[in-house]
């Protein structure tokens, strides 16, 4: 199976009726599923799809986006999956950088497109889903789902390599617009296969699916267990965060995976405690790094369960390093050590080798890494190099070689003659009782260069004095790595796949 698509075909094959996806509405096998995205891959080719023609996702988790993501990859095309929560604007921008040729959405969704007519010149072709009025501005070549359940269910005729590009999935970029990490289905298949091995799954596991499919993360839940015949879960209402864990309880879940704000929402808003999850097997998480004091609350709460933490980048495919959990006790903070076939190291700028405990930059090397940023020569240039790719994060290696982020390159703080690592002074603040979560920046000063604002979420209905937290940070750390301010917020702001964005934080405060 050197394909992604072949994923779902050999178990359409060796497994027709065993449940691919479930979701509120209903569940399929891997047979019908794998017919219903013969029909996409049939109804883009009579549209005019031709090979390595860009085809956007624009759809919320479920059935149909499964089913119009492998018929993508079938019809020798190239998915672009944009999150449901992206701006106008950033449609604009991504549809005209990678001249995205068609898009699979639903029915209401064709006003947006209809209101960008002109704006994104290279759009042909509409595949509208669902109920509702394709809205008359459309002007594209439309197909509807009654035209689509009329395709043939046959597998098309088309050549592909494990060389094609299979996926271009935009991740923020330095500039402020996203940029598209080119994946070839090389890429994403030695991805899936290394996953696959250290979480040890097979056709019996089951992950309730939270997280968005346009987030490599998400995706690679969904390819993970494909490859082995399991089944994905779909749970879109995690705003309820409680009734996505009744959905893990009934639906029997044997896996979960998250970000460090998942996680804190389950250990901080709902009833987790005085829940049992008798099938779940293993949890998973990645995204950024959790603090060190929540892992230890999930740790406590997670305690029948293998607790994985990983660490990846969308330009790897999703993985390069995870922890075992057998190790996780003695080396809380720690990303671990490489995936299989994943080669990690810690470099100096010049390029050679860091000491035992000495901070650099972790560079990986594998099949997993990407070909490059679609239409972005120079910020290519700057991450893959002789090296390996550059992943932006300064780590270091303990006598043990298990790995550590210091924090990111571009979040260190001047202040004054010191580089303070925000990631760290993050962990202190969430070791006190009332934070539940924090974000650490440098904000202009015209003494120290920059000087260190806090932000943090408490946790139900709890209050702060700012004095006692600014205290408790002096007797963690020394001076010059304490807050001179801390804000108290309700939210922190996230992407839709979870992740902080402290250039909101910014932008905000006008820092």
């Amino acid at each position: 199976m050197h394909l992604i698509h072949h994923f779902l075909e050999h178990h359409a094959q060796t497994l027709p009726n065993h449940i691919a996806c479930i979701q509120i509405d209903g569940e399929i096998n891997y047979g019908e599923l794998d017919q219903q995205a013969n029909r996409f891959a049939n109804a883009l080719i009579e549209m005019g799809v031709q090979k390595g023609d860009r085809v956007a996702l624009y759809l919320y988790n479920s059935i149909d986006y499964i089913a119009a993501y492998y018929g993508i990859l079938k019809a020798g095309a190239v998915t672009v999956a944009v999150y449901k929560t992206a701006t106008e604007r950033t449609l604009k921008y991504i549809f005209n950088d990678c001249q995205v040729k068609a898009v699979i959405t639903q029915k209401p969704a064709t006003k947006i497109f209809a209101q960008l007519n002109g704006q994104i010149p290279d759009l042909q072709s509409v595949v509208a889903l669902g109920k509702g009025k394709i809205d008359e501005g459309l002007k594209r070549n439309i197909c509807t789902e009654n035209e689509l359940v009329e395709m043939p269910a046959t597998k098309p005729a088309r050549e592909i390599t494990g060389q094609d590009i299979a996926s271009i999935i935009y991740t923020s970029g330095s500039t402020g617009d996203p940029r598209g990490a080119v994946l070839t289905h090389k890429n994403i298949v030695a991805n899936t296969r290394s996953i696959v091995k250290y979480l040890q799954l097979t056709k019996d596991d089951r992950v309730l699916v939270i997280l968005p499919f346009p987030y490599v993360y998400g995706a690679s839940l969904l390819n993970t267990h494909f490859s082995v015949g399991g089944s994905v879960v779909l749970e879109n209402r995690f705003l309820f965060p409680n009734v996505a864990l009744k959905t893990m309880q009934e639906k029997q879940a044997t896996g979960f995976s998250g970000v460090p704000s998942t996680y804190a929402i389950l250990l901080h808003k709902t009833s987790i405690r005085e829940m049992e999850f008798p099938h779940l097997r293993y949890i998973t998480q990645a995204g950024g790094a959790m603090a060190p004091q929540l892992i230890r609350e999930v740790m406590d709460v997670f305690e029948r369960q293998k607790v994985f933490i990983m660490y990846g980048a969308t330009e790897a495919s999703a993985r390069l390093s995870y922890l075992d959990p057998e190790k996780l006790p003695q080396k809380i903070g720690s990303i671990g050590k490489a995936i299989p076939d994943v080669e990690l190291r810690i470099l100096r700028d010049d390029g050679s080798e860091a000491d035992i405990d000495e901070t650099g930059e972790i560079v990986a090397r594998g099949e997993n890494i990407m070909q490059g940023y679609w239409n972005a020569p120079e910020e290519t240039a700057n991450v893959l190099t002789e090296f390996g790719f550059h992943t932006g994060d300064l780590g270091k290696r303990d006598e043990d070689g298990f790995l550590y982020v210091v924090g990111r390159k571009r979040d260190m703080i001047k202040s004054g003659a010191n580089r303070v690592s925000a990631k760290e002074v993050e962990e202190v603040l969430c070791e006190y009782p009332n934070i539940l979560e924090s974000a650490v920046i440098g904000v202009p000063d015209d003494i120290l260069g920059e000087a260190i604002h806090a932000f943090i979420v408490l946790k139900n209905g709890d209050s702060l004095d700012e004095k006692k937290v600014i205290s408790f940070c002096r007797e963690k750390m020394p001076e010059f790595k304490v807050p001179r301010k801390v804000l108290v917020e309700k939210l922190l702001p996230k992407n839709a796949s979870g992740k902080l964005m402290k250039e909101e934080l910014r932008k905000r405060y006008q820092f």
